[in-house]
């Protein structure tokens, strides 16, 4: 099993670190790693670092650095603008869309999303959404920590901005003819995939999208879930990209 990874602010430019905080508290208390274990460190940034552990305190490690490393950004960037879900779909999708590879994710707040984010609970949702970015980038052992960006609560008309500066842009649709496994795709830039809420997208928002440059496709014959086509279609990209 590969070793664990822990993000920090930024990684120690000297030969030792003591980790504490919400990090230190979750090696030593939670996980429970011991004097010689190994760790690995990262900034969420591309920087990384191993460690060994050389000594066990109260919430918190005493570590020696022994390697620092760099992981090159992933070109194209892949954003996915994903609908605001009901429940706990979203942080699902989040989740799992961290696992898979993305490298943005934007809460959309699309005409059909059941559930609305504004004011204090939107801060507080795109927070929740963060968090699980965050956690999912660690048990993935990623270098680069996903943004989510935009508005809690971002609107068609800017997400279709977005699009209109992409060097490619996508919609999922169950009505589309062509599909994602067979689109063209840029070398570089950023390439934005759009993924509705449980009740899809609406006419009004397919043809702002459409208009702004962006192409409906589809995965297959079968209808996902809003939890699930984010990831399905990152998938997809991710080996005709040759990330996989």
């Amino acid at each position: 099993m590969s070793a664990p990874l822990f993000l920090v602010e930024s990684l120690p430019t000297a030969d030792s670190l003591t980790l504490d905080g919400p990090e230190g508290h979750h090696a030593a208390t939670v996980q429970r790693l011991r004097v010689g274990e190994e760790l690995l460190l990262a900034d969420g940034r591309g920087g990384t670092a191993t460690a060994v552990v050389t000594a066990v305190g109260r919430g918190s490690l005493e570590l020696d650095i022994r390697s620092r490393g760099y992981v090159d950004a992933s070109v194209p960037r892949l954003v996915v603008v994903q609908g605001i879900a009901k429940g706990d779909r979203g942080e699902l999708a989040v989740q799992a869309m961290t696992e898979v590879g993305v490298d943005e994710i934007v809460p959309w707040a699309a005409a059909r999303s059941v559930t609305q984010w504004r004011g204090d609970r939107g801060l507080r949702a795109r927070e929740k959404w963060a968090a699980t970015a965050r956690e999912a980038a660690k048990q993935a052992r990623r270098a680069w920590l996903p943004v989510v960006a935009g508005a809690p609560d971002e609107s068609t008309g800017r997400v279709a901005r977005r699009i209109a500066g992409a060097a490619a842009a996508f919609v999922l649709h169950e009505e589309a003819d062509d599909r994602l496994t067979t689109a063209e795709l840029p070398d570089s830039g950023e390439i934005v995939l759009v993924v509705g809420p449980e009740g899809g997208i609406a006419p009004a928002e397919l043809d702002a999208f459409t208009a702004a440059g962006a192409r409906p496709v589809r995965l297959g014959y079968a209808v996902l879930r809003t939890s699930t086509a984010g990831v399905a279609a990152l998938a997809v990209l991710s080996a005709r990209l040759h990330r996989w």
